[in-house]
């Protein structure tokens, strides 16, 4: 299988048509002006997406790209501060200077998304839902991770464990049913698992794109319910060098996050490298401190590659590393945390930075080369990677792991586009995955076993004057090998050998029904075949308090899925409403069926009796909208509000289905002064409310609703080197007592985190 992948590559790079490589370096020039008075716009950004090529313009509102395609049409995008922001799409082969004319918006929209689309797009015509969040936006998050970060999203919700593992929820759906792209590339680590979160050093993403919705379509299986996309900044322009140093630290588990990066471009040949630490001990509330809940991480990554006037081609990797403590038992009746002995655990003791057992040991290790070649008019869009997930958890010893798992996974994507025709903009792709997994430990949840899955699809879009509608079909096939396993004398799996395949299709459109108003609307199916551990675990499930068992028959799951959308941006409001409707048939999903229990025993000799979750399907339903609106009392002063709602049905038994989020309610004010010598300044108070989750299933509890405070402050100082950036953010200011319904910690009767604070800075060094 190995061959096979090196065979694709080497054709892929070495057959490409040599006309790709032969355009000869050339420049395209323009300029941005200010719609109103025709004033040039000094530093405004200037982006394409499509060749990663990013530069800004000078004191004359000039803007210059070098080495980029002698022609071909790409979409361009233009930000400035105090703007709204410009997207069109430009053709290189035009010899005369481009004018832009930016108007004064106190809004900024989010206009250029590359997810949901085989290649970059202006939202406004992209017939799914999707979210942009910006770098800073993220770092004002307060985020203990990449997950917590987004979780206000609407829509957008987490399974947490603790500070460190988050898995995302959207729609809900979550698991496999969610995709995380990183690096253009799927992200393959033991996703399968409620502790098992995105493996992703967090100051690596300059902005995430949120996908909400099935899109199998264009991302395959496991793309379901949406998909995460985590994108590293554009390269610099040519001859710019620059580098930043980011840290904070947060009260409530004293953790620690740093990073360090280093980039730049010289002519074409371009580089990024950055190197991040994270150390915190357990987190708090109230007046208890949660042992053994604490984590560090040390990440390394980087990129080398080339932009020229054929395209670019970049080479990625990283090293993803994290120690993570799991948490055994809850508090007692009194609320106190006892040791192994029976005595009470102090603060003081649980805020040691150490960790003790059990907890996991997860190396990720990542390498992918993403490459866009121009061809003609049209771009082949390549992604070849390897994944090596090394999972370790430890349990009695510090010294021998119990479970151990090596998952290598090489992921290929090819895309082609074809030369825009007029308004219509063709694609179709081909992509893949092989997969093996090997148990090393002394334990065992999932079987070893090795998966191979391929899928190719047709797209076609069609642009009119005031939108655009998309087509397209998708067939995939996956086939894994459950091998068996035997050990004193005791079956622990039995050998399986499975094959799913399916067609996808989607079907939308995106319209301005009326000045600066879009509807859009999109039909779509999804596809998703069981993960090893629904086909395959029998073990207990550390950190999650249960043994699971899995079931070889089990069958792919399909959906049907409706959304429907509304938009309005003007100068001082937005607002978006979105409705959604999805059938799920063969939903897969654990339940303790008939309070089911059984005996695990300890290497230390004692005997646990654990709930047995057994894997079953069904057909479901979900059905809830999201709505939002930003509108500004005055100039400086904006109001952010913004409400999600999931219910999920059962069909076989109109009961609820589990691990749906509770309905929420988010509201943010936003003071943002024009302060001389300071930048982007802002003061903000916010609001959430969770209502309480009375819907639930058989084997779940109610949860309570609860409300929390927040706020924040920060502000950019203009230096040489760039801006320097600092802020404060305040969560759970008033130190509530609560329980969200998708934590992992709620069944040991542990609260969500309680009040803190966190002080960032970030420093540009070059």
């Amino acid at each position: 299988m190995k061959r096979i992948y090196f065979s694709l590559f080497i054709l892929l790079y070495l057959f490409i048509p040599a006309r790709g490589f032969t355009a000869g370096l050339a420049q395209f020039k323009g300029r941005v002006l200010d719609a109103s008075d025709q004033s040039p716009l000094v530093g405004a950004s200037v982006y394409i997406t499509d060749l990663k090529a990013s530069t800004t313009t000078d004191a004359q509102g000039e803007f210059v790209f070098r080495n980029v395609p002698a022609k071909g049409r790409f979409l361009l995008e233009v930000r400035f501060v105090g703007y709204k922001t410009h997207s069109a799409v430009i053709d290189l082969a035009s010899q005369g200077n481009l004018t832009i004319l930016l108007s004064p918006s106190i809004i900024e929209s989010a206009e250029v998304v590359i997810t949901g689309s085989p290649f970059s797009s202006n939202n406004k015509t992209n017939s799914l839902s999707v979210v942009t969040v910006g770098k800073n936006k993220l770092a004002q998050a307060g985020g203990t991770n990449l997950v917590d970060a987004i979780a206000k999203i609407p829509g957008v919700s987490q399974v947490s464990t603790g500070g460190a593992i988050s898995k995302p929820i959207i729609r809900g759906l979550g698991y496999n049913r969610v995709l995380t792209m990183v690096d253009g590339a799927r992200e393959e680590a033991q996703q399968w698992g409620d502790e098992h979160g995105i493996e992703v050093d967090q100051f690596s993403a300059a902005r995430i794109e949120i996908l909400k919705g099935p899109a199998s379509l264009l991302y395959g299986s496991d793309a379901l319910g949406g998909v995460i996309n985590v994108i590293d900044d554009l390269v610099p322009a040519p001859g710019v060098h620059n580098a930043e140093f980011s840290s904070a630290y947060s009260s409530n588990n004293g953790l620690t996050a740093s990073s360090l990066m280093l980039q730049g471009n010289e002519n074409g040949w371009v580089y990024r490298g950055r190197a991040s630490y994270k150390n915190a001990y357990g987190f708090g509330y109230k007046d208890k401190t949660v042992p053994n809940s604490g984590f560090n991480e040390l990440n390394f990554n980087g990129m080398l590659g080339l932009n020229k006037s054929w395209g670019y081609s970049h080479l990625t990797f990283s090293r993803f590393h994290t120690n993570i403590g799991l948490v055994e038992n809850g508090p007692d009746e009194d609320g106190n945390y006892l040791n192994e002995e029976g005595a009470v655990i102090s603060n003081s003791t649980a805020k040691a930075r150490r960790l003790g057992l059990p907890y996991q040991d997860i190396n990720h290790y990542r390498a992918a080369l993403n490459s866009n070649f121009i061809l003609g008019k049209g771009q082949l869009k390549t992604v070849f990677a390897f994944q090596n997930n090394l999972r370790k958890e430890f349990e009695e010893s510090v010294q021998e792991p119990g479970l151990n798992l090596d998952l290598k996974s090489y992921t290929y994507d090819v895309k082609y586009y074809f030369p825009n025709l007029g308004k219509w903009e063709p694609a179709f792709g081909i992509q893949g995955m092989y997969q093996d997994n090997v148990n090393k430990g002394e334990e065992f949840l999932i079987p070893d076993y090795n998966s191979n899955n391929v899928g190719a699809f047709v797209y076609l879009k069609r642009n009119f004057e005031k939108g655009a509608f998309n087509i397209g079909a998708r067939y995939d096939y996956k086939k894994v090998n459950g091998k068996d396993l035997n050990t004193g004398g005791t079956t622990v799996f039995t050998a399986f050998d499975n094959e799913f395949s399916n067609v996808s299709g989607s079907l939308g459109f995106a319209f301005e029904i009326a000045r600066n108003l879009v509807l859009k609307g999109n039909a779509g199916s999804g596809f998703r075949a069981p993960n090893i551990a629904e086909l395959g675990a029998n073990g207990r499930h550390e950190g999650t308090f249960r043994y699971e068992i899995g079931n070889s028959k089990l069958k792919q799951e399909t959906s049907l899925q409706f959304d429907l959308g509304l938009e309005y941006t003007a100068e001082s409001v937005t607002f978006g409403l979105n409705a959604y409707a999805n059938r799920i048939f063969n939903y897969i999903y654990p339940g303790n069926f008939n309070n089911e229990t059984i005996p695990f025993d300890n290497e230390d000799g004692s005997t646990e009796i654990l709930p047995v979750y057994r894997y079953v399907q069904t057909n479901a339903d979900l059905l809830g909208g999201e709505a939002s609106v930003d509108f500004h009392l005055i100039k400086s002063l904006h109001f952010e509000n913004s409400f999600s709602y999931t219910r999920g049905i059962n069909r076989a038994t109109d009961a609820a289905l589990p691990f749906i989020p509770a309905a929420s309610i988010n509201n943010e004010m936003r003071f943002e002064p024009n302060i001389k010598g300071l930048a982007d300044s802002y003061i903000k108070v916010g609001v959430s409310n969770t209502f309480k989750q009375a819907r639930f299933d058989s084997f779940e509890t109610q949860t309570n609703g609860y409300t929390l405070l927040d706020a924040g402050i920060g502000t950019g100082v203009r230096t040489a080197k760039g801006r320097l950036n600092l802020w404060i953010i305040g969560q759970n200011l008033l130190n509530k007592t609560y329980y969200n319904h998708l934590s992992r910690y709620k069944l040991a009767n542990i609260y969500n985190p309680g009040r803190n604070i966190t002080f960032g800075i970030s420093v540009p060094l070059l």
